[in-house]
């Protein structure tokens, strides 16, 4: 029987009742794949393994924060020495929280989110056969997958992982002897972070270069769709910023193991005065927030990518101002870098510093609310269909809108000083960041799960996992606002011992019940996603009727995306409901002369020859009906 491959270097071999030299074993298809698609896959199911994990986390010491005078002796049969009694030490809760913000921070919504849409839509978006490198990119998976073994170890070692906050600023990170979770626990976070920085950097180079040297035919820098664009923009940030993380760490770890004082002066242990001078734990925070607050937006931008092609699709609408939207995108990868001071103003920062920060902070605000608008924008009077894509992408509007207006309030120097590490601050930022992040990563689950395993999910799974999760989130942080407001400070133990905080504790105990409420949730979302892989309704080519080159690549996966010639662009990625056009879309790889009633003069701002035969055709069109 004849068959046709096609591998990453674009040639297509015919192969007659023989195997082909790169025979398809079940390690070279699933394990150590090449292929940027199963690689995406591999990406998805890691990242959601680590979020499942990091949310039972959450929810462990959610109940220390809700009962914090009680006791549950299962806790200790399944934690044994790190919940003595049946409750949490106070050791381990700073351990959950620490490795609770390190999983979904960088491993969930980094990681999880930017490996898979990059890897699978950035070739498929583009027309390339492939990522630049398969073979980096299949290193860029290991590295992330040993990085995300190396955190979890951590907790079997015997003081616990690393705590301290997700932050580890010195100088509990630096001294070893500091706390239990400054031992064993710290040096692995810092091996497992560096192996996943390596990893991001793998991945981050091959994604620009992939979009900067790898466009098909006619796919022009204007013609890109935006996950394209977010998830390059996101990739220089990652490439620009990561490399100060990893110098950051390198020299904590010279204060850890050889005596070094970067980060320490002044320092007494359990009554000894340690042998550290010269050195100030504000630099390592100039450092961690050199890239933490660009990490902001490498979260926060594939979500916007995503949600704004699925916005546009299930609207039935062009997207509004794509231009500004990528400028957008632009400005703030550019303002990221020259911001972070404003998580540093009670450091005793000078008050003019404090205030370019500030005025540098509230100017991301414009570019910010320029995508809002557009998307509010791009749904006004479309023909919405909700489907759970849609309706996980509008979610994301929603929580970026809420979460980012109280951003306004912690750019302020004068109001963050008061509100600083209070629970104001974690709801401003699992809102704009968490929460708009997952919906938006949610979004492009269930948008592209057909191009990813060729089926189906089931739609009322969908809008149970949404509504549950959307109204959980809002109920598990909105009250958190008006905690921070009164002062009521994070990461606390036993809150309760303090007069003044007591009466918040049935609030706590609300949280933690919509919180188990939203748990609840992502458990039918598992169930949806393993049993629609193998028993979904199975998808067609172009479910969604959608614009965009993958839509237009075999339901059979194969490696190089398409048989044969790659598909030339003629056209933007927003083609809907073009008037003159009998149906509402136009894939980009539909010519000109195919749509001659729909076109319009400034379709051929480029292509001088295709205005030319355009204005014929009017010409003769106009003829004609003077003749009826």
């Amino acid at each position: 029987m004849s068959t046709l491959a096609v591998h990453d270097h674009g040639v297509v071999h015919h192969e007659e009742g023989h195997e082909h030299h790169h025979k398809a074993t079940f390690l070279n298809t699933y394990v150590f794949s090449q292929d940027h698609k199963m690689i995406a896959k591999q990406f998805l199911v890691t990242g959601i393994i680590m979020a499942f994990i990091a949310m039972t986390l959450s929810l462990l010491f959610r109940i220390q924060l809700a009962y914090p005078d009680k006791s549950f002796p299962i806790l200790e049969t399944l934690l044994g020495h790190f919940a003595p009694g049946g409750r949490i030490s106070p050791d381990f809760y700073m351990s959950l929280v620490t490795i609770h913000g390190t999983i979904m921070v960088f491993f969930v919504l980094t990681a999880g989110l930017s490996g898979t849409f990059a890897n699978l839509l950035i070739p498929l978006q583009i027309g390339a056969r492939d990522m630049a490198s398969p073979f980096v990119n299949m290193l860029s998976y290991w590295l992330f997958l040993v990085a995300s073994i190396i955190m979890l170890s951590s907790f079997m070692v015997e003081k616990g992982p690393a705590s301290g906050g997700w932050t580890i600023y010195p100088p509990l990170s630096a001294l070893p002897k500091a706390m239990p979770g400054s031992g064993m626990g710290m040096t692995l976070w810092l091996i497992s972070m560096t192996l996943f920085i390596a990893s991001q950097l793998m991945g981050g180079i091959n994604y620009i270069s992939t979009v900067l040297n790898m466009r098909t035919k006619g796919m022009d820098l204007w013609k890109m769709p935006l996950t394209v664009w977010a998830l390059f923009l996101t990739a220089v940030l990652g490439v620009l910023s990561f490399p100060v993380l990893v110098a950051g760490v390198v020299l904590l770890i010279f204060d850890r193991s050889f005596g070094t004082s970067f980060y320490l002066s002044d320092i007494v242990l359990a009554g000894q005065v340690q042998p550290y001078e010269g050195g100030s734990p504000i630099l390592f925070q100039h450092l961690f927030w050199f890239l933490g607050h660009p990490e902001v937006y490498i979260v926060i931008m594939p979500a916007m990518g995503l949600s704004s092609e699925v916005l546009s699709v299930n609207s039935r609408k062009p997207i509004f101002g794509y231009h500004a939207m990528v400028y957008s995108l632009i400005g703030i990868s550019v303002l990221s870098f020259i911001v972070w001071g404003h998580h540093m103003f009670v450091t005793g920062m000078n008050p003019f510093l404090g205030g370019v920060f500030m005025i540098t902070t509230l100017i991301i605000a414009v570019p910010s609310a320029v995508k809002t608008f557009n998307w509010l924008a791009t749904l006004w009077r479309g023909n919405i269909r909700f489907t759970p894509a849609m309706l996980f992408a509008i979610g994301m509007v929603s929580f970026f809108i809420s979460g980012g207006l109280t951003g306004i309030f912690l750019g302020n120097a004068a109001l963050d000083i008061n509100l600083h590490d209070t629970y104001f601050v974690i709801a401003h930022f699992h809102l704009v960041m968490g929460s708009a992040a997952i919906f938006g990563m949610l979004a492009g689950v269930y948008h592209w799960f057909p191009k990813m395993f060729r089926r189906m999910m089931d739609e009322r799974l969908g809008y149970l996992h949404f509504w549950l999760t959307f109204i959980g989130a809002y109920l598990v942080f909105f009250p958190m606002h008006f905690m921070g407001l009164d002062g009521v400070p994070r990461r606390y133990y036993a809150f309760t011992e303090f007069e003044s905080m007591k009466r918040w504790l049935t609030v706590n105990v609300f949280i933690t019940w919509a919180a188990i409420m939203a748990g609840i949730a992502q458990l039918a979302f598992a169930f949806n996603f393993v049993h629609s892989i193998f028993w979904g309704k199975k998808t067609v080519q172009n479910p969604w009727n959608a614009n965009t080159l993958e839509w237009t690549a075999p339901i059979e996966h194969v490696h190089g995306n398409w048989i044969g010639e790659i598909p030339t662009v003629y056209r933007w990625p927003y083609d809907y409901s073009k008037p003159g056009h009998d149906e509402d879309f136009i894939p980009q790889n539909v010519p000109f002369s195919q749509t001659m009633s729909s076109n319009l003069p400034h379709d051929f701002e480029d292509n001088p020859g295709g205005l030319e035969e355009y204005t014929k055709w009017t010409s003769t069109q106009k003829a004609n009906e003077a003749v009826k």
